[in-house]
């Protein structure tokens, strides 16, 4: 069996963005069907498309709300603690990668689409890109979360 490390890495490099390879690895053991994540996670790819926080920061992030995000109106609770997972997978990312900025994250400009078909982001993008999408799913996959907070 692939590891989510495995799947995140071969759903990128079919075509799949960031935030789409790292939710779909993740979506469906918690009720999400690909597709779905797939269209979800579609606009979050290359930092919102405009450099920000790195899309597999985003899909990692996405995927740990759905583990564990609150939904019940007034459940404080819950909401903490999915926040606290949240901040404890980018913490990780932070350290083991530097930053969850995509421009930082690539060394590139790319605050307009079309930035990210020129040189160097391009090149960037197939090889430093593979490397953090694998971070982010051995991160959120290493996690450890209590069962009685993460709902059915």
């Amino acid at each position: 069996m692939n590891t989510k490390e495995q799947m995140t890495r071969q759903l990128f490099s079919k075509g799949y963005n960031c935030a789409q390879a790292v939710l779909g690895a993740f979506c469906e053991e918690n009720g999400l069907d690909k597709a779905t994540a797939f269209r979800l996670a579609n606009g979050f790819g290359g930092g919102v498309r405009c450099g920000e926080v790195c899309g597999a920061v985003s899909g990692a992030v996405m995927a740990i709300g759905l583990k564990c995000g609150f939904y019940i109106e007034n459940d404080f609770r819950q909401k903490g603690y999915c926040n606290q997972k949240a901040f404890e997978f980018i913490e990780t990312f932070k350290k083991e990668n530097g930053s969850v900025i995509c421009r930082e994250l690539l060394g590139a400009d790319i605050h307009v689409p079309c930035d990210f078909n020129k040189p160097p982001a391009s090149e960037l993008i197939d090889t430093v890109c593979p490397e953090i999408v694998a971070s982010a799913a051995r991160i959120l996959e290493s996690m450890e979360f209590e069962e009685k907070l993460c709902p059915d």
